[in-house]
């Protein structure tokens, strides 16, 4: 619905702009020239222009923004994986030290599914 009411706001612009801009105009870029243009057309095109070149400096800027996120994505499953194996070599010392504590010379198996 915003959006409906969003065109309807610029075709009214657009429209008030070709009433009152009606006055022909010569187009000149770089060597060619464009003669008894309406100004209106030339409003209206440089305003589509300008939001077209704003919307590819965006999505250039989202696409750079893309790959840094990936980047930091990646790290942090590494950082994740690399606490799981700490956190499972903690535990396997923890284990060891009880045993060492109470002088037990049973080895226990190691359970490789363990944390």
């Amino acid at each position: 619905m915003l959006k409906l009411i969003f065109l309807l706001v610029v075709g009214a612009i657009m429209a008030y702009l070709s009433q009152n801009n009606l006055m022909l105009v010569p187009l000149h870029l770089g060597t060619y020239t464009f003669s008894d243009i309406p100004l209106f057309y030339i409003i209206i095109g440089s305003l589509l222009t300008g939001l077209g070149l704003a919307f590819l400096i965006y999505l250039v800027h989202s696409i750079f923004t893309a790959f840094a996120m990936h980047g930091k994505d990646n790290k942090i499953k590494q950082g994740n994986s690399d606490i799981v194996s700490l956190t499972k070599r903690i535990h396997q010392l923890e284990l060891e030290n009880e045993r060492l504590k109470n002088n037990s010379t049973v080895i226990e198996p190691q359970d490789s599914n363990a944390l």
